[in-house]
């Protein structure tokens, strides 16, 4: 494991390893983000930030648990948060002194704006003047600001996706990644509307709209505010086959392309997943608020373990390694038809074994294991 070198390489910027904090309360000001580079992060996407940060007000409660029946464990997790409530003037002074005592980490700062060209301009200006390394363009937040056509109301439109990445990088002279909506039936047409206008990188996904339950007692909604509620952003490990989806469409459509993966990311081993699928970095956000910030030496340790077992030096040696395993149905169904035809001219025990295996897996399906 010593010989595993876990530092990668994205639009220029040298991480010291791939686990970067997500945006979220994880890195919801400067004094903890400084604590989790003391950890050892390799970078942070600070909480999104906006210009007036006066129109941000939150509710109580604001967070909703699913939870296995079985054994209690958090599965799920609904948040119905909105961005930064701190001013935009606090965010430049911290985000200018993060950076001159941490110039080896990484620095991402989320912003999220109005459709308005010069509001994005003046947010870009402004945010890099403090050194930040680059920018996460919050397209995809599902709830509380898209009825000002924020969020997920702009990264579900190509159209409008590609029109503010545009303005972005007008005026933005570090890379900018756009961070992609997972409510959407076809991910690959905001990231490739992204991409045309200039987008260095795509990061994916945001949390998924959703209701994580109702209370049966009061028969309300949750997370429950004065007897009422929104649908808000579900996260957690249950919604990584999703998000594992989502980055390979993306990877496979844009080959190359700087991708950071997000969604249910809790151990090294989720991480290496996202890293097969394409991706070069991971975030992780709800895993750090279930687990704390010290879980990234086990993250850490659990990728050199994987690294060490399969004979790779460093992250490059297998980014989208597993890609390539993607097809069609149809052609499935054909190499099937070619492994069943190879079996015909040796015994009819070949045949036999083939079927007993197709029914031995419907009845552990039937039987629930």
């Amino acid at each position: 494991m010593s010989s595993t070198d876990l530092s990668v390489e994205v639009n220029g910027m040298r991480f010291p390893n791939p686990f970067v904090l997500g945006s979220g309360p994880p890195g919801t000001n400067a004094k903890v983000i400084a604590k989790s580079f003391d950890l050892g992060w390799g970078g942070c996407v600070i909480k999104t930030i906006s210009l007036d940060a006066s129109k941000v007000v939150n509710t109580v409660p604001r967070y909703g648990k699913l939870k296995s029946r079985e054994s209690g464990e958090v599965i799920g997790f609904e948040n119905i948060e909105l961005i930064s409530d701190r001013p935009f003037s606090v965010w430049l002074e911290e985000l200018t002194e993060l950076k001159k005592r941490y110039p080896n980490q990484r620095v991402i700062a989320s912003i999220m704006e109005e459709c308005r060209r010069e509001a994005w301009h003046e947010i870009v200006e402004r945010t890099q003047a403090t050194g930040v390394d680059a920018f996460e363009l919050n397209l995809s937040c599902p709830h509380g600001l898209p009825e000002r056509r924020m969020g997920m109301a702009m990264g579900e439109n190509p159209e409008i996706v590609e029109e503010v990445v545009g303005w972005v990088k007008e005026v933005s002279k570090i890379p900018v990644w756009a961070k992609m909506t997972p409510n959407i039936g076809n991910p690959v047409l905001p990231a490739a509307a992204a991409l045309r206008a200039g987008a260095d990188g795509i990061a994916a996904i945001n949390t998924i709209l959703s209701i994580i339950g109702v209370d049966l007692d009061t028969l309300r909604p949750m997370p429950t505010v004065e007897a009422h509620t929104v649908p808000g952003g579900y996260s957690g490990q249950a919604v990584r086959p999703i998000a594992l989806r989502h980055v390979m469409e993306i990877a496979r459509s844009h080959p190359g392309v700087a991708l950071s993966g997000i969604g249910g990311i809790e151990t090294g081993y989720d991480a290496v997943q996202f890293l097969l699928m394409g991706c070069q970095t991971v975030q992780i956000c709800t895993g750090a608020m279930l687990r704390g910030y010290k879980m990234i030496d086990e993250v850490k340790r659990e990728l050199a373990e994987f690294m060490g077992r399969h004979g790779f030096s460093r992250i490059e040696d297998f980014v989208g390694k597993s890609l390539d395993a993607f097809s069609t149905h149809a052609d499935l169904v054909e190499r099937q038809r070619q492994v069943k035809a190879g079996n015909q001219g040796k015994t009819n025990r070949d045949a036999e074994t083939w079927n007993g295996e197709i029914e031995k897996e419907t009845a552990a399906l039937v039987a629930g294991r």
